[in-house]
């Protein structure tokens, strides 16, 4: 069993706290169930938003899909000129079988446009 990394963002359309939660559960459902992995699988999650905002802390959206043992932490993202706004962006450590080249890193919407190079 190897340690990976998976890659994640979604761009929300407004900054509120309970279209954050249903997006960034949708991400992270996205996450575990394209790369056949369990909540147990995780080791930690870090999360970051863009400075846009406020409503509430992304790892909340983990909380409420039951994931509740596993260290969470929130970060702002860089308040970079042109940057995409509204968008949570997720690295999820995990144990896997999965070779690095087998992982599949989730973009979802506009924030495909992110890393059009590992976005499936």
């Amino acid at each position: 069993m190897a340690v990976r990394a998976v890659r994640g963002a979604v761009q929300l359309e407004r900054d509120d706290a309970e279209h954050m939660q249903e997006q960034v559960g949708a991400l992270l459902t996205a996450i575990l169930e394209r790369n056949e992995l369990r909540a147990d699988d995780l080791i930690s999650v870090w999360f970051t938003a863009t400075p846009d905002l406020h409503s509430d802390f992304p790892a909340a959206a983990a909380r409420a899909l039951g994931i509740t043992d596993v260290p969470l932490i929130c970060a702002q993202e860089l308040d970079i000129t042109g940057a995409m706004e509204r968008v949570v962006r997720v690295l999820a450590h995990v144990e896997t079988d999965l070779s690095r080249a087998g992982i599949a890193h989730v973009y979802l919407g506009a924030a495909g446009a992110l890393r059009k190079d590992i976005a499936q």
